[in-house]
Protein backbone atom coordinates (compact mmCIF):
# COMPACT_ATOMS: atom_id res chain seq x y z
CA UNK A 1 0.00 0.00 0.00
CA UNK A 2 1.47 3.34 -1.11
CA UNK A 3 2.43 5.70 1.68
CA UNK A 4 0.17 8.76 1.85
CA UNK A 5 2.05 12.00 1.24
CA UNK A 6 2.32 14.28 4.24
CA UNK A 7 -0.02 17.28 3.82
CA UNK A 8 1.67 20.63 3.31
CA UNK A 9 0.68 24.16 4.19
CA UNK A 10 -0.37 24.58 0.55
CA UNK A 11 -2.78 21.64 0.90
CA UNK A 12 -4.34 23.28 3.96
CA UNK A 13 -4.66 26.62 2.17
CA UNK A 14 -6.32 24.93 -0.81
CA UNK A 15 -8.77 23.03 1.36
CA UNK A 16 -9.62 26.16 3.36
CA UNK A 17 -9.98 28.21 0.14
CA UNK A 18 -7.50 30.82 1.25
CA UNK A 19 -3.81 31.73 0.86
CA UNK A 20 -0.71 30.46 2.73
CA UNK A 21 -0.39 33.80 4.54
CA UNK A 22 -3.64 33.18 6.39
CA UNK A 23 -2.52 29.67 7.29
CA UNK A 24 0.79 31.05 8.61
CA UNK A 25 -1.08 33.56 10.75
CA UNK A 26 -3.20 30.73 12.13
CA UNK A 27 -0.17 28.59 12.93
CA UNK A 28 1.67 31.51 14.52
CA UNK A 29 -1.22 32.23 16.87
CA UNK A 30 -2.34 35.42 15.11
CA UNK A 31 -5.94 34.23 14.96
CA UNK A 32 -7.28 37.67 15.85
CA UNK A 33 -6.28 38.76 12.32
CA UNK A 34 -8.63 36.20 10.76
CA UNK A 35 -12.40 36.47 10.30
CA UNK A 36 -14.56 34.01 12.17
CA UNK A 37 -15.61 32.21 8.98
CA UNK A 38 -12.02 31.93 7.70
CA UNK A 39 -10.81 30.68 11.07
CA UNK A 40 -13.50 27.99 11.03
CA UNK A 41 -12.52 26.86 7.50
CA UNK A 42 -8.84 26.64 8.44
CA UNK A 43 -9.59 24.63 11.59
CA UNK A 44 -11.74 22.25 9.57
CA UNK A 45 -9.05 21.86 6.88
CA UNK A 46 -6.36 21.18 9.50
CA UNK A 47 -8.57 18.55 11.12
CA UNK A 48 -9.60 16.91 7.84
CA UNK A 49 -6.01 16.67 6.59
CA UNK A 50 -4.58 15.83 10.04
CA UNK A 51 -2.00 18.52 9.33
CA UNK A 52 1.03 18.68 11.68
CA UNK A 53 3.38 21.62 11.07
CA UNK A 54 7.12 20.87 11.18
CA UNK A 55 8.27 22.47 14.42
CA UNK A 56 11.89 22.01 13.34
CA UNK A 57 11.36 23.90 10.09
CA UNK A 58 9.43 26.67 11.82
CA UNK A 59 12.11 26.97 14.50
CA UNK A 60 14.94 27.16 11.99
CA UNK A 61 13.06 29.85 10.06
CA UNK A 62 12.99 31.93 13.24
CA UNK A 63 16.55 31.06 14.21
CA UNK A 64 15.33 29.01 17.19
CA UNK A 65 15.06 25.24 17.55
CA UNK A 66 14.06 25.12 21.23
CA UNK A 67 16.34 22.08 21.55
CA UNK A 68 18.74 21.45 24.42
CA UNK A 69 21.36 18.79 23.87
CA UNK A 70 22.22 16.37 26.68
CA UNK A 71 25.42 14.37 26.76
CA UNK A 72 25.09 11.72 29.46
CA UNK A 73 27.97 9.47 30.45
CA UNK A 74 26.05 6.33 31.33
CA UNK A 75 22.30 6.03 30.89
CA UNK A 76 22.22 2.80 32.92
CA UNK A 77 23.55 4.52 36.03
CA UNK A 78 20.70 5.24 38.51
CA UNK A 79 22.26 8.65 39.12
CA UNK A 80 21.84 9.55 35.44
CA UNK A 81 18.26 8.26 35.31
CA UNK A 82 17.14 10.53 38.14
CA UNK A 83 19.10 13.50 36.77
CA UNK A 84 17.37 13.00 33.41
CA UNK A 85 13.99 13.10 35.11
CA UNK A 86 14.78 16.57 36.48
CA UNK A 87 16.15 17.69 33.11
CA UNK A 88 13.01 16.58 31.29
CA UNK A 89 10.77 18.36 33.81
CA UNK A 90 12.72 21.61 33.48
CA UNK A 91 12.74 21.42 29.67
CA UNK A 92 8.98 20.95 29.67
CA UNK A 93 8.49 23.91 32.01
CA UNK A 94 10.80 26.16 29.97
CA UNK A 95 9.37 25.17 26.58
CA UNK A 96 12.40 23.25 25.34
CA UNK A 97 12.82 19.71 24.05
CA UNK A 98 15.76 17.60 25.29
CA UNK A 99 17.86 15.77 22.72
CA UNK A 100 19.75 13.08 24.61
CA UNK A 101 22.99 11.30 23.70
CA UNK A 102 24.41 8.48 25.81
CA UNK A 103 28.21 8.20 25.47
CA UNK A 104 28.61 4.98 27.46
CA UNK A 105 31.65 6.61 29.11
CA UNK A 106 33.52 6.61 25.77
CA UNK A 107 35.42 9.78 24.86
CA UNK A 108 35.09 9.14 21.11
CA UNK A 109 31.34 9.03 21.51
CA UNK A 110 31.39 12.32 23.41
CA UNK A 111 33.20 13.96 20.48
CA UNK A 112 30.81 12.43 17.96
CA UNK A 113 27.74 13.61 19.85
CA UNK A 114 29.12 17.10 20.37
CA UNK A 115 29.41 17.48 16.60
CA UNK A 116 26.01 15.89 16.06
CA UNK A 117 24.24 18.21 18.50
CA UNK A 118 25.80 21.24 16.87
CA UNK A 119 24.54 20.01 13.49
CA UNK A 120 21.02 19.88 14.93
CA UNK A 121 21.47 23.51 16.00
CA UNK A 122 20.68 22.92 19.65
CA UNK A 123 20.51 26.17 21.59
CA UNK A 124 22.45 24.90 24.60
CA UNK A 125 24.13 21.77 25.95
CA UNK A 126 24.12 20.04 29.32
CA UNK A 127 27.13 17.75 29.73
CA UNK A 128 28.19 15.12 32.20
CA UNK A 129 31.83 15.16 31.08
CA UNK A 130 33.26 11.91 32.39
CA UNK A 131 37.00 11.92 31.89
CA UNK A 132 36.80 14.13 28.83
CA UNK A 133 40.25 14.38 27.26
CA UNK A 134 42.16 17.10 25.49
CA UNK A 135 40.42 16.85 22.12
CA UNK A 136 36.96 16.95 23.59
CA UNK A 137 37.93 19.76 25.91
CA UNK A 138 39.18 21.83 22.99
CA UNK A 139 35.93 21.35 21.12
CA UNK A 140 33.92 22.37 24.15
CA UNK A 141 36.03 25.47 24.66
CA UNK A 142 35.75 26.44 21.00
CA UNK A 143 32.00 26.06 21.03
CA UNK A 144 30.04 29.26 21.49
CA UNK A 145 27.01 27.32 22.67
CA UNK A 146 25.70 27.97 26.19
CA UNK A 147 26.80 25.01 28.29
CA UNK A 148 26.41 23.63 31.81
CA UNK A 149 28.37 20.74 33.29
CA UNK A 150 26.68 18.31 35.66
CA UNK A 151 28.54 16.69 38.52
CA UNK A 152 32.04 17.04 37.10
CA UNK A 153 34.29 19.95 36.26
CA UNK A 154 36.81 20.13 33.44
CA UNK A 155 40.24 21.47 34.54
CA UNK A 156 41.01 24.97 33.22
CA UNK A 157 37.61 25.22 31.52
CA UNK A 158 35.44 28.06 32.86
CA UNK A 159 31.89 26.75 32.66
CA UNK A 160 28.77 26.69 34.84
CA UNK A 161 28.62 23.56 37.01
CA UNK A 162 25.74 21.98 38.93
CA UNK A 163 26.29 19.09 41.32
CA UNK A 164 26.74 17.80 44.84
CA UNK A 165 28.66 19.61 47.58
CA UNK A 166 31.22 16.82 47.70
CA UNK A 167 33.12 18.21 50.69
CA UNK A 168 30.00 18.47 52.83
CA UNK A 169 28.76 15.06 51.74
CA UNK A 170 32.02 13.19 52.31
CA UNK A 171 32.56 14.94 55.64
CA UNK A 172 29.05 13.97 56.78
CA UNK A 173 29.59 10.35 55.72
CA UNK A 174 32.98 10.07 57.43
CA UNK A 175 31.85 11.69 60.68
CA UNK A 176 28.87 9.33 60.79
CA UNK A 177 31.16 6.31 60.71
CA UNK A 178 33.38 7.80 63.43
CA UNK A 179 30.33 8.48 65.61
CA UNK A 180 29.23 4.89 65.10
CA UNK A 181 32.47 3.67 66.63
CA UNK A 182 34.34 2.48 63.56
CA UNK A 183 38.12 2.62 64.01
CA UNK A 184 39.47 1.76 60.54
CA UNK A 185 37.98 3.23 57.36
CA UNK A 186 38.64 2.37 53.72
CA UNK A 187 37.60 4.86 51.01
CA UNK A 188 37.03 3.10 47.68
CA UNK A 189 36.67 4.90 44.37
CA UNK A 190 37.19 4.21 40.72
CA UNK A 191 40.56 5.51 39.42
CA UNK A 192 40.80 9.16 40.44
CA UNK A 193 42.15 10.52 37.15
CA UNK A 194 41.07 14.14 36.80
CA UNK A 195 37.53 13.46 38.01
CA UNK A 196 36.96 16.22 40.55
CA UNK A 197 34.08 14.46 42.32
CA UNK A 198 36.28 11.52 43.33
CA UNK A 199 39.16 13.78 44.32
CA UNK A 200 36.98 16.14 46.37
CA UNK A 201 35.31 13.27 48.24
CA UNK A 202 38.64 11.64 49.02
CA UNK A 203 40.14 14.96 50.14
CA UNK A 204 37.24 15.56 52.54
CA UNK A 205 37.55 11.99 53.85
CA UNK A 206 41.24 12.54 54.60
CA UNK A 207 40.71 16.01 56.07
CA UNK A 208 38.03 14.72 58.42
CA UNK A 209 40.11 11.79 59.64
CA UNK A 210 43.14 14.06 60.13
CA UNK A 211 41.25 15.44 63.13
CA UNK A 212 41.17 11.94 64.68
CA UNK A 213 44.81 10.77 65.06
CA UNK A 214 43.88 7.33 66.39
CA UNK A 215 41.82 6.39 63.35
CA UNK A 216 43.08 4.20 60.52
CA UNK A 217 42.41 5.83 57.14
CA UNK A 218 43.09 4.04 53.86
CA UNK A 219 41.97 4.46 50.29
CA UNK A 220 42.11 2.36 47.13
CA UNK A 221 41.26 2.90 43.48
CA UNK A 222 39.26 0.10 41.88
CA UNK A 223 38.45 -0.53 38.22
CA UNK A 224 34.69 -1.04 38.33
CA UNK A 225 34.43 -4.57 36.94
CA UNK A 226 37.76 -5.96 38.20
CA UNK A 227 36.20 -8.36 40.70
CA UNK A 228 39.44 -10.04 41.74
CA UNK A 229 41.11 -6.70 42.50
CA UNK A 230 38.17 -5.63 44.63
CA UNK A 231 38.01 -8.98 46.45
CA UNK A 232 41.71 -8.80 47.30
CA UNK A 233 41.47 -5.18 48.48
CA UNK A 234 38.58 -5.89 50.83
CA UNK A 235 40.03 -9.16 52.09
CA UNK A 236 43.37 -7.50 52.86
CA UNK A 237 41.75 -4.52 54.58
CA UNK A 238 39.69 -6.82 56.77
CA UNK A 239 42.63 -9.04 57.66
CA UNK A 240 45.01 -6.16 58.38
CA UNK A 241 42.85 -4.67 61.11
CA UNK A 242 41.59 -7.64 63.07
CA UNK A 243 40.15 -6.67 66.41
CA UNK A 244 39.08 -3.25 65.14
CA UNK A 245 35.68 -2.09 63.90
CA UNK A 246 36.10 -1.54 60.18
CA UNK A 247 33.99 0.18 57.53
CA UNK A 248 34.11 0.90 53.80
CA UNK A 249 32.96 4.08 52.04
CA UNK A 250 32.10 3.59 48.37
CA UNK A 251 32.37 6.73 46.22
CA UNK A 252 29.41 6.04 43.91
CA UNK A 253 26.39 3.80 43.45
CA UNK A 254 27.83 1.62 40.71
CA UNK A 255 30.83 0.80 42.89
CA UNK A 256 28.62 0.15 45.94
CA UNK A 257 26.90 -2.63 44.00
CA UNK A 258 30.27 -4.20 43.19
CA UNK A 259 31.39 -3.88 46.83
CA UNK A 260 28.22 -5.63 48.01
CA UNK A 261 28.82 -8.46 45.55
CA UNK A 262 32.46 -8.72 46.60
CA UNK A 263 31.61 -8.92 50.31
CA UNK A 264 29.22 -11.77 49.52
CA UNK A 265 31.95 -13.58 47.57
CA UNK A 266 34.53 -13.34 50.34
CA UNK A 267 32.06 -14.24 53.08
CA UNK A 268 31.73 -10.94 54.95
CA UNK A 269 28.39 -9.53 56.06
CA UNK A 270 27.85 -5.78 56.07
CA UNK A 271 26.55 -4.65 59.42
CA UNK A 272 28.03 -7.48 61.50
CA UNK A 273 31.50 -8.13 60.00
CA UNK A 274 32.19 -4.78 58.37
CA UNK A 275 30.46 -1.40 57.98
CA UNK A 276 29.38 -0.14 54.54
CA UNK A 277 28.32 3.32 53.39
CA UNK A 278 27.81 4.26 49.75
CA UNK A 279 27.36 7.49 47.86
CA UNK A 280 24.10 7.65 45.86
CA UNK A 281 20.77 6.36 47.10
CA UNK A 282 19.99 2.98 45.54
CA UNK A 283 16.50 1.48 45.31
CA UNK A 284 17.73 -1.88 46.58
CA UNK A 285 19.82 -0.46 49.47
CA UNK A 286 17.04 -0.80 52.05
CA UNK A 287 16.32 -4.39 50.96
CA UNK A 288 19.89 -5.74 51.02
CA UNK A 289 20.44 -7.65 54.28
CA UNK A 290 20.24 -5.20 57.19
CA UNK A 291 20.14 -2.34 54.68
CA UNK A 292 22.99 -0.20 53.36
CA UNK A 293 23.57 3.34 54.61
CA UNK A 294 23.75 5.79 51.72
CA UNK A 295 24.55 9.43 51.00
CA UNK A 296 21.61 10.54 48.89
CA UNK A 297 22.15 13.14 46.19
CA UNK A 298 19.28 15.46 45.17
CA UNK A 299 19.60 14.18 41.61
CA UNK A 300 16.26 15.45 40.30
CA UNK A 301 17.02 18.94 41.59
CA UNK A 302 20.51 18.81 40.05
CA UNK A 303 19.06 18.02 36.62
CA UNK A 304 16.39 20.68 36.93
CA UNK A 305 18.90 23.34 38.04
CA UNK A 306 21.26 22.49 35.15
CA UNK A 307 18.54 23.24 32.59
CA UNK A 308 17.52 26.41 34.42
CA UNK A 309 21.09 27.64 34.20
CA UNK A 310 21.62 26.78 30.54
CA UNK A 311 18.33 28.51 29.67
CA UNK A 312 19.58 31.61 31.52
CA UNK A 313 22.65 31.57 29.27
CA UNK A 314 20.50 31.02 26.16
CA UNK A 315 18.47 34.07 27.16
CA UNK A 316 21.64 36.14 27.25
CA UNK A 317 22.60 36.34 30.94
CA UNK A 318 26.35 36.93 30.98
CA UNK A 319 27.12 36.99 34.69
CA UNK A 320 30.26 35.22 35.92
CA UNK A 321 30.56 31.45 35.76
CA UNK A 322 28.56 29.85 38.54
CA UNK A 323 29.01 26.67 40.59
CA UNK A 324 25.68 25.56 42.06
CA UNK A 325 26.08 22.79 44.63
CA UNK A 326 23.48 20.91 46.64
CA UNK A 327 23.84 19.26 50.03
CA UNK A 328 23.61 15.49 50.35
CA UNK A 329 21.36 13.62 52.79
CA UNK A 330 22.56 10.74 54.93
CA UNK A 331 20.16 7.76 54.94
CA UNK A 332 21.18 5.60 57.91
CA UNK A 333 20.53 1.84 57.78
CA UNK A 334 21.81 -1.30 59.44
CA UNK A 335 25.15 -1.48 57.59
CA UNK A 336 26.59 1.22 59.86
CA UNK A 337 24.78 0.39 63.10
CA UNK A 338 26.76 0.04 66.31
Amino acid sequence: MAKTARPTISDVAKAAKTGKTSISRYLNGEKHLLSASLLARIEQAVADLDYRPSLMARGLKRGRTRLIGLIIADITNPYSVHVLSGIEAACREKGFTPLMCNTNNEVDQELHYLDLLRSYQVEGIVVNAVGMREEGLNRLQQSSLPMVLIDRKIPDFACDVVGLDNTQAATTATEHLIEQGFEALLFLSEPLGSVNTRRERLAAFRATLARYPGMVAENAEIVLHEAAQLDNTLRQFHASHRGMRKAVISANGALTLQVARSLKRIGLNWGSDIGLLGFDELEWAELAGVGITTLKQPTWQIGFAAVEQVVRRIEGHSDTVREHVFSGELIVRGSTAR
